[in-house]
C-alpha cells in the first residue's frame, strides 16, 4: 500500500463521500436497517449517524482498508451501537450461512475487486427473508455521459482507491441472485459521469 492510499486517501474519501447529495442517499436507505446488520465497506463511518439504535441488535462493520478503520473506530465510539469491527474484504465475509438480517453497503460496491464474489457473499450470509440495503453511484443510462465514464474510468480507479464510474449496478445485483425488491435511479447533484445513483432494496432470489 503506497502513502498516498495509506494516509491521504482515507482523508479524500471521507470528504468526498460526506458531501450533501451523499448524506441524503444514506439517509434514505441506513434507516431501514434492522436486527443483526452488517455493513459491507463502511469506510470511515458515515452512514453511522443515520441507524435507528431501538432496530438494531448488532452492527458489524466490515472494512478492509487501514486508514480507513483508524477513522471508521474513531466514528464508532462516538455512538450508542453495539458495533464489531471486520477488517476484512467484502469477498471473505467470516460469517455463517442465513445469519443477518440486514446488509447495508453504500458507495462500497464501486471499489470491490471481485464484486461478483462479494455479492455471492454476501447472499450467502442473508437470512431467509433478509434484505439487502444499497446506495451506489454506476453507469449512466445517457450515452454521451456513459462515454465519459468509460473514458475518465482508467485515471479514475488509480486517483480513487479502485472505484469505477461505469458499474451497472442492478445488473451486478441480479446476477448475483438477488430480486431487486425496490429500485431508484437518478443523477443526484454534481458531475453527472460521477453522480448517477442506484438505490433501494434487494433481497436473495
Amino acid at each position: 500500500m503506497s502513502l498516498y492510499d495509506r494516509y491521504v486517501l482515507p482523508h479524500v474519501l471521507h470528504l468526498a463521500c460526506g458531501l450533501k447529495p451523499f448524506r441524503y442517499q444514506r439517509r434514505l436507505v441506513v434507516p431501514g436497517a434492522s436486527g443483526r446488520v452488517l455493513e459491507v465497506g463502511a469506510g470511515s463511518g458515515l452512514n453511522l449517524p443515520y441507524y435507528q439504535p431501538a432496530q438494531v441488535s448488532e452492527l458489524i462493520l466490515l472494512e478492509p482498508e487501514e486508514g480507513m478503520q483508524v477513522k471508521l473506530r474513531r466514528a464508532a465510539a462516538r455512538h450508542a451501537l453495539p458495533v464489531e469491527l471486520v477488517g476484512l474484504r467484502g469477498e471473505e465475509i467470516p460469517l455463517e450461512d442465513d445469519s443477518i438480517d440486514t446488509i447495508v453497503i453504500t458507495y462500497t460496491m464501486c471499489t470491490i475487486p471481485d464484486l461478483p464474489a462479494a455479492l455471492a457473499q454476501m447472499r450467502r450470509v442473508l437470512k431467509p427473508g433478509g434484505r439487502m440495503l444499497f446506495s451506489e453511484h454506476g453507469a449512466a443510462p445517457d450515452e454521451s455521459v456513459r462515454r465519459w465514464q468509460d473514458r475518465i474510468n482508467p485515471t479514475w480507479k488509480k486517483l480513487a482507491g479502485g472505484c469505477n464510474l461505469n458499474r451497472c449496478v442492478d445488473h451486478e445485483i441480479r446476477e448475483a441472485g438477488f430480486r431487486l425488491e425496490r429500485l431508484d435511479q437518478g443523477y443526484i447533484p454534481g458531475p453527472k459521469p460521477w453522480c448517477y445513483n442506484y438505490w433501494g432494496t434487494a433481497s436473495p432470489a
